[in-house]
C-alpha cells in the first residue's frame, strides 16, 4: 500500500479582468490543481475504488486527464511523437490505472504533462493554428478552452466520487 499523496496548493483565479492568456491559463491551472486535490490524502483503496458500472476510478480519471493534455498540447499542437496507452483493441486504457501504476506515479505523470503543456502555451500565440486529423484546424485558444471544459467536466465526476468515498466536498 502506498502513502497518501500530499495536499497540493491550488493556484488562485486570476483577476477576471486580466488579459485573455492570463484568464485562460490561470483557470486551467486552477482546474488542474483541484483535480490533484481530489486525489490527495486518499489511500490507494479509495483511489482505485470503482465508482460506476464502467469501472471509473479517481486514479484512472487522473491518468485520463494526463493523456488528454498530452494529446492536445503535445501531439496536436506541438506535433510531437508521443505514446499513449490506448490501442484499437483497448481504446479506454487511459481510463484505467494498472496494478503496477502507483498513485505517486500517476500524479507525477499528470504534473509532468501539465508542466509541458504550460511550456507549449507560454511559447505560442493564442492565435496559432495547427492542422490535425487530416484537414481539421484548431487554435491554441480553442485547445485551452477545451482543456478547461474537459478538466472541469471530470472534476464534477471527481466531486461526486470523492464525496461517496469519504464525504469530502469542495475544492
Amino acid at each position: 500500500m502506498s502513502t497518501r499523496l500530499p495536499m497540493p496548493e491550488i493556484p488562485g483565479h486570476t483577476d477576471d479582468t486580466g488579459d485573455e492568456r492570463a484568464v485562460l491559463t490561470t483557470y486551467l491551472d486552477y482546474q488542474r490543481g483541484v483535480m490533484r486535490r481530489k486525489i490527495a490524502q486518499l489511500d490507494e483503496d479509495g483511489l482505485r475504488r470503482s465508482m460506476t458500472p464502467s469501472g471509473l476510478t479517481l486514479l484512472g480519471m487522473t491518468k485520463h486527464l494526463a493523456y488528454v493534455e498530452r494529446y492536445w498540447f503535445g501531439e496536436v499542437f506541438s506535433g510531437e511523437a508521443v505514446e499513449f496507452p490506448w490501442t484499437d483493441e483497448d481504446p479506454d486504457a487511459d481510463w484505467r490505472a494498472e496494478p503496477d501504476e502507483t498513485p505517486e506515479g500517476v500524479d507525477a505523470l499528470y504534473v509532468d504533462v501539465c508542466e509541458r503543456s504550460r511550456a507549449v502555451t507560454a511559447g505560442a500565440s493564442l492565435d496559432d493554428v495547427v492542422t490535425y486529423r487530416g484537414d481539421r484546424r484548431i487554435s491554441l485558444r480553442a485547445i485551452l478552452v477545451h482543456m478547461i471544459e474537459e478538466t472541469a467536466r471530470h472534476l464534477g465526476h471527481a466531486d461526486l466520487m470523492r464525496e461517496a468515498i469519504d464525504g469530502a466536498t469542495g475544492d
